[in-house]
C-alpha cells in the first residue's frame, strides 16, 4: 500500500514539474519572440516603397504611410 502511494506521489510531482516548466518556457518563448518583431519588423515604409516603386509607379510618401497605417491595423 505504501509503495502505492509512493509511485502516485511521484506522478504527481512529475506532471508538476511538467506543467511549470511548459508556462516558463511560454514566458521565455512568448518574450523572445516579442523581442525579435520589434528588432526585425516584418515590413517597413522603404520596403512598400520599393514594392510600389517594383509595380511601376512612385509612390508619395502620404501613400506609403497609408499603407503602412492599414497593415498596423490589420498585423
Amino acid at each position: 500500500m505504501l509503495l502505492a502511494a509512493n509511485f502516485v506521489v511521484d506522478i504527481l510531482y512529475i506532471l508538476l514539474g511538467m506543467v511549470i516548466g511548459a508556462v516558463i518556457s511560454f514566458f521565455v518563448t512568448k518574450g523572445i519572440f516579442t523581442k525579435q518583431l520589434k528588432e526585425n519588423p516584418p515590413i517597413n515604409e522603404k520596403m512598400i516603397e520599393a514594392m510600389m516603386s517594383g509595380m511601376g509607379r512612385k509612390p508619395s510618401q502620404k501613400q506609403v504611410r497609408q499603407v503602412m497605417a492599414q497593415m498596423k491595423r490589420y498585423m
